[in-house]
């Protein structure tokens, strides 16, 4: 196995490698820094999140750069706040025998004041949010003419949160760099665009396969009906007491009623998502790292950057609905060679759209049941017994109360007290699952699906009675309710070249209407406007909500599609 010595790094970089603990890189650092340390050679690296691609980037751009001079020499542009900070402590970390190497974050959220004084100082490598620095350029507080290299890190979510504008108005103020390195987990069509536009022949490694997901990752699935999909949850939390993880929403409304309601029945748990302030943003994500917060929930755009150490599980409350959101969801855990859960939990409707994103990442999709009610209460059982066996009771100053319990307990039998400390940890457990009903959906007899799929739109209960089908999906697993006639077509004059993917353009137009993904039907989006099937009684509410509605300064326009 190769090992940092053999990629050419100097002298003072591997003192603070070999001091960091670490001696052999990763496949993206191995491919990468060899090539980059010629400082001449456009570079794209794919891989997935979590497989060190801050240092891959990092050590090199510290051996390239000049400390005598005092001003900036490197650009790292990444989507989010976190992910700014967590770069620069990357880099503080392996820099660390370079007195006169300086790095300093520029984001959003914070004093520009005082990061432009942080600049002055003298820096030779900034990391910045898109927005942030745009800012920074037309106050003409940084000088980009004399950057050498840039860094685009993670900029598939940085096209997906509708940065392609700034990104490339940050590349056209660059006009002096030798070489750009790009690093993405995918490679969709736009970040090919922008590399050909702004590379010249840059080296491709590929790590895995691109929208693979992580080996590491068991990715399992759970199927129940649409009224059981918080009872699940709940269940499912119960079911693994150890679980330190991120629950994914498809709208900023689920995330902060879910929320409300876990943290009511006694769950340590916070919602992240776009309505709050930086402020109280820093407030959860600091509780959720310091694990005071045992999970956090969130929204798909709210968690982009979003790198936390040791997740054990990831849960999807809804599946997204592009297979790349799909990857960075399940990307939050199974890191660093460790071992993850990625859950997912599934309408019957959906099992088609699993096994879909089942053959695009290459992964095999576990589907197992939700667990019973005794289920759940064993498995906290045990786990309360194994916590009791490896509590610590070495200090001296146990031993002074134990003649006063066993004078107390005297007149107990052993196992009485056993009875007594279960019942006060288990007594809500207990009541709460003493009746639970089985939540899975289970598969239906075959003369039942046929007659559900005769072509009449309807399926029959065991009483003789019809209802309306309430969903279906047609081949490209779009959904539809009750045919063609339950929905009012819109038209909205964004599309792809605003940023959009079908996922977040369904996110936005949701938050900004409060209205729930089964109210949607097909969403046809093109390069300058879409169309939006919403249902019809919900179709004013999404008109009145959005039309009119300023995106990057632009007023957006809707109406229904036949008015135009």
């Amino acid at each position: 196995m190769i090992t940092f010595e053999a990629l050419g790094l100097e002298d003072r970089l591997m003192k603070a490698i070999t001091e960091l603990g670490f001696t052999n890189p990763t496949p993206i650092q191995e491919k990468a820094i060899p090539v980059l340390l010629s400082g001449t050679k456009d570079f794209i690296g794919l891989a997935q999140t979590g497989t060190g691609k801050t240092a891959a980037f990092g050590l090199p751009l510290l051996q390239l750069l000049d400390e005598q001079k005092k001003y900036p020499q490197a650009l790292v542009v990444c989507p989010t706040r976190e992910l700014c900070l967590q770069i620069v402590t990357e880099v503080e970390r392996f820099k660390k025998n370079m007195k006169g190497m300086n790095v300093v974050a520029v984001y959003g959220g914070a004093s520009i004041g005082m990061q432009i004084r942080d600049i002055k100082r003298g820096v030779q490598i900034v990391v910045a949010t898109p927005g942030r620095l745009i800012d920074l350029i037309e106050r003409k507080a940084i000088n980009l003419g004399e950057i050498e290299y840039v860094v685009l890190d993670e900029a598939d979510e940085m096209l997906n949160m509708g940065f392609q504008e700034d990104i490339e108005f940050i590349l056209q103020n660059t006009p002096k760099k030798e070489s750009t390195w790009l690093f993405s987990a995918t490679m969709p069509p736009e970040i090919r665009k922008v590399s050909k536009r702004y590379m010249k022949e840059p080296v491709e490694v590929t790590v895995g396969q691109v929208n693979t997901a992580n080996k590491n990752i068991d990715h399992q699935y759970f199927v129940v009906s649409s009224q059981h999909r918080y009872e699940a949850l709940k269940r499912l939390i119960d079911f693994n007491p150890g679980i330190y993880g991120i629950i994914f929403t498809r709208t900023k409304v689920d995330a902060q009623q879910i929320a409300e309601k876990l943290t009511r029945e006694g769950y340590d748990i916070d919602a992240l998502h776009g309505d709050l302030t930086q402020a109280q943003r820093d407030t959860v994500m600091g509780q959720f790292r310091d694990k005071t917060l045992q999970l956090l929930i969130a929204t798909d755009v709210a968690a982009r950057g979003i790198d936390v150490k040791d997740i054990t599980h990831v849960i999807n409350y809804e599946l997204p609905d592009d297979i790349e959101v799909y990857t960075h969801r399940s990307g939050r855990t199974g890191r660093a060679g460790k071992t993850g859960i990625c859950m997912s939990i599934v309408h019957s409707r959906e099992v088609g759209k699993v096994r879909q994103i089942e053959r695009i990442v290459k992964a095999p999709f576990h589907k197992l049941e939700i667990p019973s009610g005794k289920d759940v209460c064993r498995k906290q059982f045990f786990s309360f017994m194994d916590k009791i066996i490896r509590q610590d009771v070495s200090n001296e100053e146990y031993e002074t109360y134990v003649p006063m319990l066993q004078e107390k307990f005297a007149e107990m039998s052993k196992e009485e007290i056993l009875k007594r400390v279960a019942a006060m940890e288990f007594d809500r457990f207990l009541k709460y699952y003493e009746n639970a009903e089985d939540l899975n959906v289970r598969e239906r007899s075959r003369t039942f699906e046929k007659f559900s799929r005769d072509g009449r739109g309807s399926e029959r209960n065991s009483g003789g009675r019809t209802r309306e089908r309430e969903q279906f999906r047609d081949t490209q697993g779009r959904d539809f309710k009750g045919g063609s006639g339950s929905y009012t077509k819109l038209f909205v004059n964004l599309g792809t070249k605003d940023g959009f993917y079908k996922a977040s353009f369904l996110q936005f137009i949701l938050d900004l209407s409060d209205l729930r993904k089964d109210s949607l039907g097909r969403i046809d989006m093109r390069e300058l406007n879409s169309w939006v099937e919403v249902d019809k009684k919900a179709a004013s509410q999404m008109i009145k909500s959005i039309n009119g509605k300023k995106f990057k300064g632009r007023s957006i326009r809707m109406n229904e599609a036949d008015s135009r």
